[in-house]
């Protein structure tokens, strides 16, 4: 009997000892590195990826080998209000930003005590690094290191001279630095992921590419000349190099995760601030760019791209907006937001990991006063300013050249008493 209890007894013992080792041997996963690469003044009708005229083969990649969309949007036709709406996930003017920020004169900004996509990361454990521009505010409360980024480098304002940098940030601290804008963003961004490649992190590549002024690599100032070269003529072989400089810091970044063996450990979204200057054709097939509220002023380039989750090679048709990224990022790191804190934005998770369908949405594009609003309901667009009213369906009309509020004055009635309702809404009371 003793024998037999003896015998029992070790058989438990090793049942149990087994239990810790096939426990170390599934170690949980890690949560997902996120980068945000974001161009300046970039229109779909500039890269090959689209159809444009300048070749762009790393973003391709980034497409071949992840989802391109078709329908995403910037938050705006300028840059701060994109980027503050990126930054919170919802609509700029819910915090009181809805122009440009112009330099150091203007005193707005993201303020402390936003709720940001960095600042949730960092809570929840992420190494987080922004290298490039800002553009949220210049006062020392605006600055990227009070809305929870570990690390900055970069420069405060909405443009700069690509080689010269005496403006340029190192967190909190005015330090030059040395080379040719969308060199250094590149380096400094691959520098960080190889320092934090064995923890999760977020990084903000935010390059300074497209925007002017129109320097390459070779127009050092002792390279310029003397007299300034103004127009199309000159600027458009400089842009051309511009984009293809961006496209190969794009390709670095892609280059460092396959080395690292990161790349099924991250999410990388690339995407543009608004649309594009005019350089030709760029702005094909949308009417306007920058500084307007038709399509080709929101409508931009973004591809997503994390192998071995997303689909390579799809295409989302899908009405997406660049606020979506902060509720899509949490959601799919776990990470976990402020309870009764409502986002504008909707996560793309599902979207990105099953190609589910983003639910009927109202999106609204609002530049008061200088461009009023504008709206899309589905494929239906309106603008509006004072009493203007525009009505364009979309599926039949992309470049938005037949006005049809006289047709459907109905729809043009409700979509304008909407637009109103959201004005009331997003204003700071």
């Amino acid at each position: 009997m003793r024998q037999l209890h003896w015998k029992m007894g070790l058989v438990a013992l090793l049942a149990c000892s087994l239990l810790p080792l096939n426990a170390q041997t599934s170690k949980p996963a890690k949560r997902p590195n996120v980068i945000v690469i974001l161009a300046d003044d970039l229109g779909c009708g500039d890269t090959s990826l689209y159809g444009g005229w300048i070749k762009t083969p790393r973003i391709d990649r980034m497409a071949s080998e992840g989802v391109k969309f078709t329908d995403f949007h910037s938050n705006s036709s300028v840059c701060s209000p994109t980027r503050i709406a990126f930054l919170t996930g919802r609509y700029q003017q819910r915090v009181g930003i809805v122009d440009v920020i112009v330099g150091r004169r203007d005193k707005d900004g993201l303020e402390p005590g936003q709720v940001t996509i960095s600042g949730l990361m960092k809570k929840a454990g992420y190494r987080t690094g922004l290298f490039g521009k800002w553009h949220c505010g210049t006062d020392l409360r605006h600055n990227p290191t009070n809305h929870g980024f570990d690390e900055f480098v970069g420069f405060l304002t909405g443009a700069g001279d690509y080689h010269r940098h005496r403006n340029w940030m190192d967190g909190t601290e005015v330090k030059d630095q040395k080379g040719y804008s969308t060199h250094i963003i590149t380096d400094r961004s691959v520098d960080f992921i190889r320092r934090n490649k064995d923890n999760p992190f977020f990084l903000y590549v935010s390059h300074a590419a497209v925007h002017n002024p129109y320097q390459t690599p070779a127009d050092t100032p002792e390279n310029r000349p003397k007299v300034r070269q103004r127009g199309r003529k000159f600027a458009r072989p400089k842009y051309k190099v511009m984009l293809e400089e961006l496209d190969q810091g794009v390709g670095k970044i892609l280059d460092t995760l396959q080395a690292l063996d990161l790349d099924e450990r991250t999410l990388v979204f690339f995407f543009s601030d608004n649309g594009c200057v005019r350089m030709g054709t760029n702005t094909r097939p949308y009417r306007g760019g920058k500084f307007s509220n038709y399509e080709g002023g929101h409508r931009v380039p973004a591809v997503a791209r994390w192998p071995g989750h997303i689909k390579a090679g799809w295409v989302s048709d899908e009405l997406t907006v660049g606020m979506d990224l902060l509720p899509t990022v949490t959601d799919i790191a776990g990470v976990e937001r402020p309870d009764g804190h409502e986002l504008d934005g909707l996560s793309m998770k599902k979207h990105l990991l099953e190609q589910a369908g983003i639910p009927d949405r109202r999106v609204f594009f609002g530049y008061e006063p200088k461009l009023g609003t504008a709206a899309r309901f589905g494929t239906w667009k309106m603008l509006t300013k004072k009493d203007v009213i525009e009505l364009y369906d979309l599926s039949r009309d992309i470049k938005e050249t037949t006005n049809v509020a006289a047709e459907f004055p109905e729809r043009a009635a409700r979509m304008k008493a909407a637009i109103e309702k959201w004005k009331l809404a997003v204003t700071p009371k």
